[in-house]
């Protein structure tokens, strides 16, 4: 399988990544900072996690279903959490963390398949 039908979920991930990392830069830029300390630890995390899984996707790694699975998990959490925030940022990051997981699960079911 090439990475081609993997690339929604790899334009997901990256676009996921870029949502996770600006809404940390501006919630650590928000009047409550210590508010929120675990959106921002979790735009990291799923920043990071959706970053690894595109690079795994892209070169057709056997472990890119598993990894997948994991990006799935934590785009939850962090799509949960931003969620509880009104912020633009926030609210953005929520959606793409949502589409994104959405994408990984796809992903995982089209790799299962084949």
């Amino acid at each position: 399988m090439t990475h081609s039908k993997f690339q929604s979920c790899i334009d997901a991930c990256l676009a996921c990544t870029v949502a996770c990392n600006e809404c940390a830069i501006a919630c650590l830029g928000e009047e409550h900072v210590n508010m929120m300390a675990r959106c921002i630890k979790l735009d990291m995390d799923c920043a990071q996690i959706c970053s690894l899984a595109a690079d795994y996707m892209a070169r057709n790694s056997e472990f890119a279903g598993q990894l997948c699975d994991v990006c799935a998990q934590v785009c939850e959490a962090c799509g949960a959490e931003c969620a509880k925030h009104q912020h633009d940022h926030c609210q953005r990051c929520a959606q793409a963390c949502r589409h994104c997981a959405d994408e990984c699960r796809q992903m995982m079911s089209m790799q299962a398949n084949s």
